[in-house]
């Protein structure tokens, strides 16, 4: 297929700069594929109509306090932004300023940097130190390039879930939670169970190619414990929908029958497992572990919107996008949330 199927018109308007209160007053956007239906609701609305025996799997990754400013030791300004933690003290990074080699952060923490062996647009950056206990100190919450509004609090670009760091990018979806929400939906009888991958900044990337099939899709790791497989397993056979919150989250559950033993590729329960995934979802994928998504509206010509037109169909997702438009709907990482049910 081809990147002009992915594409649409979005004024800048629509983008959404701040999010609003409470999380779960954002507006959701039911999509009905059976019937091809569409409804308008509110977040909270979830608390009415998902089904006992349901389950919800949710990405638990956190956001690092990623973006670190220094200076060079000539004193000029330098800036490291982390992607991938790749040993104890090096990392994968972006790194801003001219002919950077080495850095010098508050408190003394230096770094040294150097090209990537093979992303000519990221660089090795090896710390003096394990950075992670220094972050809180040293680093600032990373948010995406399209918000230019300055995030009064933090934490509002973390999940409520959010319990294991690693990410450059929050998964967006899970940002609608509230823990009255997700008390409301277990004492309702819906499962609430978690994976972990951790977002790089290469979610959001553009397609690079016009032949989506050709664009170099990205690795992040990932996790999906044996706990939460065991439940997945149990809401399938006793009849429930298995909802990712978030493409993340779908990702993991997809990449699920990659990490099953050679000797019984067909078993129909999921196993755990951890490791990198590079699976690259696009329409005319057949969802073997997902049933149901719920996501937000995400950017044209990008990877994450073909792993949703590969679940709604490009047709029926392009009359969802049109709609959320018309009825001025929030787009992005702060934005509103669809129901792929």
């Amino acid at each position: 297929m081809f990147a002009t199927d992915l594409d649409f018109q979005l004024s800048a308007e629509r983008i959404a700069q701040t999010p609003v209160e409470p999380r779960d007053s954002a507006r959701l956007l039911m999509a009905e594929r059976a019937t091809r239906t569409l409804t308008h609701g509110y977040f909270r609305d979830l608390e009415a109509v998902l089904r006992p025996g349901d389950l919800l799997v949710a990405n638990d990754t956190s956001v690092l306090n990623a973006r670190l400013r220094g200076r060079k030791p000539s004193g000029g300004a330098a800036e490291v932004l982390l992607l991938r933690k790749l040993s104890p003290t090096q990392w994968e990074a972006l790194v801003g300023g001219r002919r950077v080699r080495e850095i010098v952060f508050e408190g003394g923490v230096r770094a040294e940097v150097r090209p990537a062996a093979i992303d000519g647009h990221t660089r090795i950056v090896e710390f003096d130190r394990p950075i992670e206990a220094h972050l809180a100190q040293l680093g600032e919450t990373p948010l995406p390039p399209y918000i230019h509004e300055r995030l009064s609090d933090p934490e509002r670009y973390q999940t409520v879930y959010a319990r294991v760091a690693g990410s450059a990018a929050a998964p967006t979806a899970g940002l609608h939670f509230t823990p009255r929400l997700l008390d409301a939906l277990r004492a309702r009888g819906v499962g609430v169970a978690f994976v972990t991958l951790h977002v790089g900044l290469d979610t959001f990337k553009p397609l690079e190619c016009e032949v989506v099939e050709e664009h170099p899709i990205h690795s992040e790791w990932c996790e999906l414990p044996q706990a939460t497989a065991d439940a997945i397993n149990a809401a399938r056979r006793a009849g429930g929908a298995v909802i990712a919150v978030g493409t993340t989250s779908a990702r993991v559950l997809e990449s699920a029958r990659r990490f099953q033993p050679a000797a019984e590729p067909q078993a129909g329960d999921v196993r755990g497992f951890s490791g990198f995934t590079d699976l690259f979802i696009t329409p005319g994928y057949s969802y073997s572990v997902v049933d149901q998504l719920i996501t937000n509206f995400h950017l044209p010509r990008s990877t994450l919107l073909a792993l949703v037109g590969a679940l709604m169909g490009l047709k029926f997702m392009h009359e969802a996008y049109a709609e959320a438009i018309a009825q001025r709907y929030r787009f992005f990482s702060f934005g509103d949330a669809m129901w792929i049910r």
